[in-house]
């Protein structure tokens, strides 16, 4: 009698660590399907002299690779409200998102990208300022090309870019066509938001990508590249304007499936 119990209480003992071991299993599985969970949202932040149209390209390489795609429309008005516009779209994300930024976007994105939802930065052809740091302050680290057409704000405080030099200085690889309505459709860019300061950069803390357009006459590569070498950002050259986003949108799509890739692996 007392060997049948001593058997059954090993059965049970061995019955019970098969219990809790397959517990721990379930619960490690699940969790690593929580932890790689894919990153389908992307989030798009346009920059100065341009709007939410411009990303028109991308947004279809994205959506027909299976990406949820969300253009923000910036007021750039000010580094805050472009901010809190970025910060209402990611609100409404369903989870994890990429967060790209063009040129002035890059400043929103620095700023907004301390969101929870973001789980990574792609920076196109962009600004990408530290915590008190302003774009302003890495515009005047190289001297302008000629072709730059930024003219000084005017007696609002808006400034303009220079409607003769805005495709050769602005979009020089995109038809004159597509030039003269990006002009004509972009938003009034108050200067208030170039001279104030990053209060917390996210690229510290999060993985950043960024993309140097070695043809740009608006921020010059040399600026581009200082800038990520800085935040030890993953850099990829594309030979392009200061819009390669539309004039080579594969090749920008390829970086946002990189950084999506990597955030879903954990990487």
């Amino acid at each position: 009698m007392k060997t049948s119990n001593l058997i059954n209480q090993s059965k049970s003992g061995i019955l019970s660590t098969v219990i809790v071991l397959s517990s721990i299993v379930s619960l490690t599985m699940e969790t690593n399907a929580q932890t790689t969970k894919e990153v389908k949202n992307v989030v798009l932040v346009h920059g100065a002299f341009a709007d939410g149209s411009g990303w028109k390209a991308l947004y279809n390489v994205l959506t027909k690779k299976g990406y949820h795609v969300t253009v923000v429309q910036n007021p750039l008005t000010s580094l805050e409200d472009d901010v809190a516009a970025t910060n209402v779209v990611l609100d409404n994300q369903d989870g994890p998102t990429i967060l790209v930024g063009h040129s002035w976007g890059g400043a929103v994105i620095t700023e907004a990208g301390n969101h929870p939802k973001v789980v990574g930065l792609v920076y196109v052809a962009a600004f990408q300022p530290d915590k008190g740091e302003s774009a302003l302050q890495w515009l005047q680290t190289a001297p302008p090309a000629p072709e730059n057409g930024v003219l000084p704000p005017n007696d609002k405080g808006i400034v303009y870019y220079d409607k003769a030099k805005y495709h050769a200085g602005f979009c020089a690889d995109i038809s004159k066509e597509e030039a003269d309505f990006m002009y004509a459709s972009q938003g009034a860019f108050y200067a208030k938001g170039f001279v104030t300061p990053i209060t917390k950069a996210a690229w510290n803390d999060k993985p950043t990508y960024g993309l140097v357009a070695t043809e740009d006459k608006s921020i010059a590569p040399e600026i581009q590249h200082n800038m990520y070498k800085r935040s030890n950002t993953k850099v990829t050259e594309v030979k392009g304007s200061h819009v390669i986003f539309m004039s080579q949108p594969e090749a920008v799509a390829k970086v946002i499936e990189e950084a999506a890739h990597n955030a879903s692996n954990n990487k």
